[in-house]
């Protein structure tokens, strides 16, 4: 199965390598992304929005044969889900790590703009929940590879308009939360548990890791990303 890797906000491609090795050892072919305007400049990214980046997605589902998985982290969630409304008819399933589905018109979330770019804010930014199990030596090797985003993408409104992503199976491999408390949180997220509640087929698996489990814990995300796709 061809499987595409999309990063969350401030990562490229190579936030995949270490999950990578073992989703090609189950016999995948793996095809991590590096979106539009990723540690560009103002200059070059201030006019990329979201639907740039689901256009990249859609891009590379085009220049594959048969059917595609696409795997999402975080802000990429809203990514993979906007790229599987727009070629239900070649998603097999959408794979969800550490994110739900978003409603029409959710965006990622607000970040402090600086110099026309999004940078990444530093792990201290987050809640203890979503870092602890990343060790110091994780955290600087990890904050390297970090790179700005481009100003509009987490604000941007995400486009869905064909109902046919509802029958796309979706997996959502949650950090820290088992299916009961995930179902739980998002129903107190509004139009987020109606679209997931419209979602025909979505399961929730628990990772039982932080918010970064592609550096905390690869092996085990890859693991995991190989059950769903063989379900």
């Amino acid at each position: 199965m061809d499987l595409i890797l999309v990063p969350g906000l401030w990562l490229d491609a190579s936030s995949w390598d270490a999950v990578v090795p073992g989703l090609v050892a189950a016999g995948h072919r793996t095809h991590p992304l590096t979106l539009p305007g990723v540690g560009a400049p103002a200059a070059e990214s201030e006019s990329l929005s979201i639907d740039d980046w689901v256009a990249a997605t859609v891009t590379q589902i085009d220049a594959l044969d048969g059917p595609v998985v696409l795997v999402g982290h975080s802000g990429g969630g809203n990514v993979v889900w906007g790229a599987a409304d727009a070629r239900p008819d070649k998603v097999s399933r959408v794979i969800l790590v550490d994110t739900a589905v978003p409603p029409p018109g959710a965006m990622i979330s607000e970040f402090e703009v600086v110099d026309g770019v999004i940078p990444f804010p530093g792990w201290d930014f987050f809640d203890e929940e979503e870092v602890y199990d990343l060790t110091p030596e994780v955290r600087e090797r990890a904050a390297k590879d970090t790179f700005s985003v481009p100003a509009q993408v987490p604000t941007g409104a995400i486009s869905l308009t064909d109902e046919r992503r509802y029958d796309v199976p979706v997996t959502v491999l949650s950090g820290g939360m088992d299916e009961e408390q995930f179902r739980a949180a998002l129903a107190q997220w509004g139009a987020f548990a109606d679209e997931a509640a419209a979602v025909r087929s979505l399961e929730v698996v628990t990772i039982g890791s932080g918010h970064w489990p592609q550096f905390s814990v690869p092996e085990r995300l890859a693991g995991l990303i190989v059950e769903a796709v063989a379900r």
